[in-house]
């Protein structure tokens, strides 16, 4: 789902739904992006917050501002790692050539970090928790794919051929029913905008991604029903 209404979007959004719902809205950031503080990519799950009136959504965005809310994402992506975490440290702006694509080769890109930590690791793929510090435009879709590791059914950004080069059939037809890359945000922690209290939200791991991730246990030869799925709640 698309958050909010765009060029080509113009109904069926995330906005379009919030609305319905909550008639009073309107006035909240503007008609077209009412009480939107941050954004999910379309095709990415997970938790998302919305403010509700004017003093949430001042409140949120100074948290989102200061990069005090804490964001942690899942994903499984193309290949192995020769370590267990690392950081990018890539400016991320809008690609030379292609407008709907963002890039880490652009001249005027702006400061975005993003750590990660290995979880799982599979014959061809690894589950990796994602801790991004600053919230660019696809910045852990880029970031990933800028260092060789393009997440699992990406359409934007992972590379022309990679799904075809996976010869299990029925991994194939996960990742064709998945429909859509393979990144959730899991948790979401922030100050309640009225008590001052942390509070945290955490987003079940989706079945397509389940069925990707208990598919490459089991071709692993180390399947254990539900193992790397547990490993991903006790992290949460």
């Amino acid at each position: 789902m698309v958050v909010h209404p765009a060029y080509g979007n113009p109904s069926g959004t995330l906005v379009n739904a919030l609305l319905h719902h909550c008639k009073d809205l309107t006035g909240i950031n503007g008609i077209l992006r009412p009480g939107i503080v941050h954004r999910l990519d379309k095709d990415t799950s997970g938790v998302m917050v919305v403010a509700k009136d004017d003093m949430a959504f001042h409140q949120l965005t100074k948290q989102f501002k200061n990069r005090t809310v804490g964001k942690v994402y899942c994903a499984i992506v193309y290949g192995r790692f020769g370590q267990d975490e690392g950081l990018i440290d890539s400016a991320i702006g809008r690609h030379p050539s292609e407008r709907k694509r963002m890039s880490t080769q652009t001249k005027k890109g702006r400061i975005a970090i993003t750590r990660w930590k290995k979880v799982e690791e599979f014959e061809n793929c690894t589950l990796l928790e994602i801790f991004p510090r600053t919230g660019r435009t696809h910045q852990i879709r880029v970031h990933l794919s800028s260092i060789g590791h393009p997440i699992l059914g990406d359409p934007l950004y992972g590379r022309k051929g990679r799904p075809g080069a996976i010869h299990d059939p029925f991994l194939k037809d996960c990742i064709k029913r998945m429909n859509r890359q393979a990144l959730h945000a899991q948790r979401l922690e922030f100050n309640h905008p009225r008590t001052g209290e942390r509070v945290q939200f955490i987003s079940p791991i989706p079945q397509d991604l389940k069925e990707v991730l208990e598919w490459l246990s089991k071709a692993d030869g180390k399947f254990q029903p539900g193992a790397v799925i547990k490993v991903m709640a006790e992290i949460a």
